[in-house]
């Protein structure tokens, strides 16, 4: 029986779209190319996730290999990226059913310590019955030690979790640890039918 609900932060709870920065911050399309493949898709990413690296050494590192002109562009989209990070359509009140249905509500989220600064933009970290991230156990999804971690940390048996995330790995990771999983494909609706009292 399910009890426990994990949720990814990113693309579930939160939009995670690095777009939105990308077209606010740069000048052009050479420019918008450069800074995504670099930043938002480069090693530099997972070490912040991991916790190993700060903005700062994640700026330095990657302004060391792009032309100058771009610099600025950079500094903006590594320090203000988190502008897209506005809850999803529905999440809240998705949440506030589950709260009212006498579900415990966890956060499983590959994310660096900025993490904090917008993640109350959803709701009060104290909201959720317990939160994990990556950055604070330098341990990253598909990982199934994360998954070992939150079980651990917070004393929940993994046959009473439900795992909701946007990316197939990690709901597969998840299904190895021994919980249930489901792919979030925008529709928290599927989700309530198929597993929600």
């Amino acid at each position: 029986m399910i009890k426990n609900i994990v949720f990814d932060m990113g693309n579930v709870l939160l939009n995670y779209n690095p777009q939105v920065p990308l077209d606010l911050f740069c000048s052009s399309e050479a420019e918008k190319n450069t800074i995504r493949k670099e930043l938002f898709e480069g090693a530099e990413w997972v070490e912040g996730d991991l916790g190993n690296i700060t903005n700062e050494e994640k700026y330095e590192r990657i302004r060391a290999r792009i032309p100058q002109p771009m610099h600025e562009a950079l500094k903006r989209c590594v320090y203000e990226w988190h502008i897209c990070m506005e809850p999803l359509p529905g999440a809240k009140e998705f949440c506030g059913y589950l709260k009212g249905k006498g579900y415990a509500l966890y956060v499983l989220s590959n994310a660096s310590d900025d993490f904090y600064g917008y993640f109350p933009r959803f709701a009060p970290l104290s909201y959720f019955d317990g939160i994990v991230v990556s950055a604070d156990v330098h341990m990253i999804k598909p990982d199934g030690r994360i998954y070992a971690y939150l079980l651990n940390q917070y004393g929940i048996k993994p046959q009473e979790c439900l795992f909701i995330d946007d990316l197939e790995r990690n709901v597969e990771a998840a299904k190895g640890a021994g919980l249930a999983a489901e792919v979030f494909l925008g529709d928290f609706r599927c989700i309530k039918e198929k597993y929600i009292l």
